[in-house]
């Protein structure tokens, strides 16, 4: 056996359905990525993720949400994207233009787009706790831990937990050079079999194995 099926939608249904894989529900969806095996669990079991936990997300815009390979997002985490970003270098942030009747006129939408933050990317193996909240153009690295209910504005480097409001590091998982050999290990990218084969030195301590995995 080589794992689970990473296009089913409820992989651990019947017993419980509110889990689900991204992917499948990602599909047709042209401003969107997700990456094998990275799953939601919803609650209330759900499958409108791309609608009522990414907000703000229009193919107009042009942004892109990357998420990567084996992440775990908890309930309630939203995505924000930058369909809700306001004009900010004026007096006002009210967003007149969009209700017409002549307040349309004059409007010039550089200033709108001058605030955009660009694409969101999510790291392959990073855990999102509950109710965490990602803004939009960030980069969360691979391997990184999100706290529950954190709001990550900034950057978050590999293998880095963070928490708190606005999200502050917290501590580094593993030393500099462990987390270089990480990345350069890259197991997501691994074919399913190779995975099944390793798996305890995956979820295990044991760099070495890990390294000479074949």
């Amino acid at each position: 056996m080589s794992g689970p099926d990473p296009s089913t939608l409820a992989p651990m249904a019947p017993a419980y359905a509110g889990t689900v894989f991204l992917k499948p529900l990602a599909e047709g969806r042209a401003n969107v990525t997700v990456g094998d095996y990275t799953y939601y669990d919803d609650q209330d079991e759900t499958r409108d993720f791309f609608t009522r936990n990414v907000l703000h997300h229009y193919d107009f815009i042009g942004d892109h949400l990357h998420i990567g390979p084996f992440c775990a997002i908890a309930h309630d985490v939203r995505i924000f994207m930058n369909g809700g970003t306001h004009a900010m270098d004026g007096f006002s942030t009210y967003p007149f233009n969009i209700f017409g009747h002549g307040w349309e006129d004059g409007f010039d939408p550089a200033t709108w787009t001058a605030g955009q933050k660009g694409d969101t990317h999510i790291g392959a193996d990073v855990w999102i706790g509950n109710s965490a909240t990602i803004m939009p153009g960030v980069t969360i690295g691979a391997g990184a831990i999100i706290a529950a209910k954190t709001v990550v504005t900034k950057d978050v480097a590999p293998y880095t937990i963070v928490a708190g409001n606005p999200a502050q590091p917290v501590k580094q998982r593993f030393d500099t050079d462990t987390i270089a050999r990480l990345l350069a290990v890259a197991w997501w990218d691994w074919p399913a079999d190779k995975i099944t084969r390793n798996l305890n030195a995956i979820r295990g301590a044991d760099l070495p194995a890990l390294e000479a995995a074949t």
